[in-house]
C-alpha cells in the first residue's frame, strides 16, 4: 500500500539544491539554492565555505581548499609560459562542488595556478562568470543549458543530440563544450532490490505496464507530481495513465516532502520512488534505477566547458580534461556525493582522493 502523504517520520535531509540551482525545481531557476535534482544538500553548512564579496564580480571562495598534487597521467603541459592562470567555477551542490574541485586538480596537475571559484550560489551566477570570461572553466549539465539559459521549453532526450544542440548555440557566446561525460543527471524511478524478483525482474519502466494494477503504486515529491513534465505525462507515455482504472489510480500515488522519497521506496511504503540518478541514496538505500527505455526525461549530460578564447591559448587543456570526462559516470558520483552528504567528507579530499585512484594525478 502507499506510504502516508507527507510522511515526516523518514530520515529525509534538509531541502535539496539540485544541477540547476533555482527554485523551481527540476528544469528552471530563479536564483540560488532550488529544490530540484539532484536531490544535494547545500554543502556551505557543513563545510564552513561560505562566499566573501570583495570587488569584481563579488564571487570570491572564503576557502579554496585542495589537496597538493603532484603529476600522474595529466601531466604539466610542454612549453606553459610560467604564471600561466586559469579560473575554474562550479555551483554550490555537491555534486558540483565535487567535479569543480575535479576540475582545479586537473588544471593544477597540467601546470597551471588555479583560481577556484567554485562553490558558487547558483546556476546563473556560475554561468555569468563563464560569459563575461572571468572564469575559464566549469562542468554543465546539457539539459540546464538548454533549458535554463538558453530558453528552450523541451529538453531533448537523445544524450548526443542534445550536447550538440548546447554546443552549436553556445558557440557564439565563447563558448566551448568539450565531449559530454556518461554520467547523466536526470530523473528517473528506482525500485528497492531485493523487490525486483518479486516483480517479475523488472528493469525498464515499460515493464510497469505488464504489473498488476495494484503493484504499480507510486512515491514523488509534490513537484513532480504536478508539474507539467513531471508524472502525468510520464505515466501517459509509458501507458499507464494516472487515476485511469486500468493504469494508476490515484490511491497508487503517494506525495512525499523533499527527500523523504528514497526512504519511503526503501521501506517498502511504495514499490518505485522519483530519484535523480546520480544521487548517494541510491547506492546507500540499494534501489535500483529503471531504465527509461521510451527516452521520456530528458538528457542532463555533464561536460567541461572551456573559455574559447582560453582554449585556444592553451589547446591542450582540452586533452586535459577528455582524460577525466570518461570515468564520470552515474555510478561514480553517488559513491562521491554519498562520501561527502553522509559521511561529511569534503568535497576536495573526494575529489582528490578519485583523481589518484584513477592514475590522473599522485600525491607528492
Amino acid at each position: 500500500m502507499p506510504g502516508t502523504p507527507r510522511d515526516i517520520t523518514s530520515h529525509a535531509p534538509a531541502p535539496p539544491h539540485g544541477r540547476h540551482g533555482g527554485t523551481v525545481g527540476a528544469r528552471g531557476t530563479t536564483g540560488t539554492g532550488g529544490a530540484g535534482p539532484p536531490g544535494r544538500r547545500e554543502f556551505g553548512a557543513l563545510a564552513g565555505l561560505a562566499l566573501s564579496s570583495p570587488a569584481g564580480c563579488g564571487l570570491r571562495p572564503a576557502t579554496a581548499y585542495v589537496p597538493e598534487v603532484a603529476p600522474g597521467s595529466i601531466t604539466p603541459i610542454d612549453g606553459l609560459p610560467a604564471g600561466a592562470s586559469i579560473t575554474v567555477t562550479g555551483k554550490n551542490f555537491t555534486e558540483q562542488l565535487i567535479l569543480g574541485k575535479i576540475g582545479v586538480i586537473a588544471a593544477t596537475a597540467a601546470g597551471f595556478d588555479v583560481v577556484d571559484l567554485t562553490n558558487v550560489p547558483g546556476s546563473v551566477p556560475a554561468r555569468e562568470l563563464m560569459t563575461s570570461g572571468e572564469a575559464d572553466m566549469s562542468w554543465e549539465y546539457t539539459g540546464t543549458a538548454w533549458l535554463t539559459y538558453m530558453g528552450q521549453t523541451e529538453g531533448i532526450p537523445d544524450q548526443t543530440e542534445q550536447w550538440e544542440a548546447v554546443r552549436d548555440m553556445d558557440e557564439p557566446a565563447g563558448l566551448t563544450w568539450l565531449e559530454p561525460a556518461p554520467l547523466n543527471n536526470t530523473y528517473a524511478l528506482a525500485v528497492r532490490s531485493d523487490a525486483v524478483d518479486e516483480l517479475g525482474g523488472i528493469s525498464t519502466l515499460s515493464e510497469l505496464a505488464d504489473l498488476p494494477i495494484e503493484e504499480r503504486t507510486l512515491c514523488v515529491e509534490a513537484e513532480f507530481n504536478s508539474r507539467a513534465d513531471g508524472l502525468i505525462p510520464l505515466l501517459e507515455t509509458y501507458g499507464i495513465p494516472r487515476d485511469d482504472p486500468d493504469g494508476v489510480p490515484e490511491d497508487n500515488i503517494s506525495i512525499y516532502d523533499t527527500g523523504a522519497v528514497y526512504t519511503a521506496t526503501a521501506r517498502g511504503s511504495c514499490n518505485f520512488g522519483e530519484v535523480f540518478t546520480t544521487d548517494g541514496r541510491i547506492e546507500s538505500l540499494d534501489l535500483t534505477v529503471l531504465e527509461d527505455d521510451l527516452g521520456y526525461f530528458p538528457a542532463y549530460n555533464v561536460a567541461a566547458i572551456l573559455n574559447t578564447s582560453t582554449l585556444e591559448t592553451y589547446p591542450e587543456l582540452a586533452d586535459v580534461y577528455d582524460q577525466v570526462t570518461p570515468v564520470l559516470t552515474d555510478d561514480a558520483l553517488r559513491t562521491l556525493n554519498l562520501r561527502v552528504d553522509e559521511n561529511g567528507e569534503l568535497p576536495a579530499d573526494v575529489a582528490f582522493e578519485f583523481m589518484v585512484e584513477q592514475g590522473f594525478v599522485t600525491k607528492p
